[in-house]
């Protein structure tokens, strides 16, 4: 079935992982470092401007952030890691918290993919590297979204993608899509992906 983009809302901004919410909709999560532009690539694929919140102070808001699009699928912001100010208490909040998402979701079993974002400037960080080693060793379906990619040359481009291509904990046959959610590029190819996983189409 299409989705109708133009019935999407923030269903929750969940603090605790007991305000998830436990309706059987196929789930998407994307998770990055707290400047990658998680936020900027949800509304470039919604469409929409200003939905999901980009901060002005990387890693303030400490939330898992649900999107209903048209009462078929929810898009799941999770809150940013590798924000080196946080205090220790905020850094034990985050832990829990994206911890929660996928130890204590009720409904993990409706997660079908998580969208794993990089800067297409810098390749996969330390931080990201455990996100990635974490994604492999427990079995759940990701691709690799390089983003920023407007900021590259051709001869950048060139290298990061070789930097991604062969990268020791990007499996195989996982996808990596350049995007820039200044350009939309990559837009196209992550919707054909999340239909691929998710059987709902644009």
């Amino acid at each position: 079935m299409s989705l109708n983009l133009n019935r999407v809302f923030l269903r929750i901004s969940a603090g605790t992982p007991k305000q998830f919410p436990a309706d059987p909709l196929p789930q998407v999560a994307f998770s990055g470092r707290s400047n990658v532009g998680k936020s900027s690539l949800i509304n470039t694929l919604i469409g929409r401007k200003s939905l999901a919140r980009v901060s002005s102070a990387p890693g303030k808001t400490i939330t898992v952030n649900f999107y209903d699009l048209d009462g078929q699928l929810l898009l799941v912001d999770l809150p940013g890691y590798g924000f080196a100010k946080r205090t220790r208490e905020d850094q034990a909040r985050w832990s829990g918290l994206t911890d929660g998402f996928f130890t204590a979701n009720r409904n993990i079993d409706r997660l079908r993919l998580v969208i794993q974002l990089a800067d297409s400037r810098i390749g996969p960080t330390k931080d990201d590297e455990m996100m990635l080693d974490y994604l492999t060793r427990t079995g759940v379906p990701f691709l690799v979204v390089a983003t920023k990619c407007d900021k590259l040359n051709a001869t950048e481009r060139r290298a990061s993608e070789a930097l991604f291509r062969n990268h020791r904990l990007i499996p195989a046959g996982v996808p990596v899509i350049f995007a820039s959610s200044q350009t939309g590029a990559g837009r196209i190819e992550i919707w054909q992906q999340i239909g691929r996983f998710t059987d709902v189409k644009l």
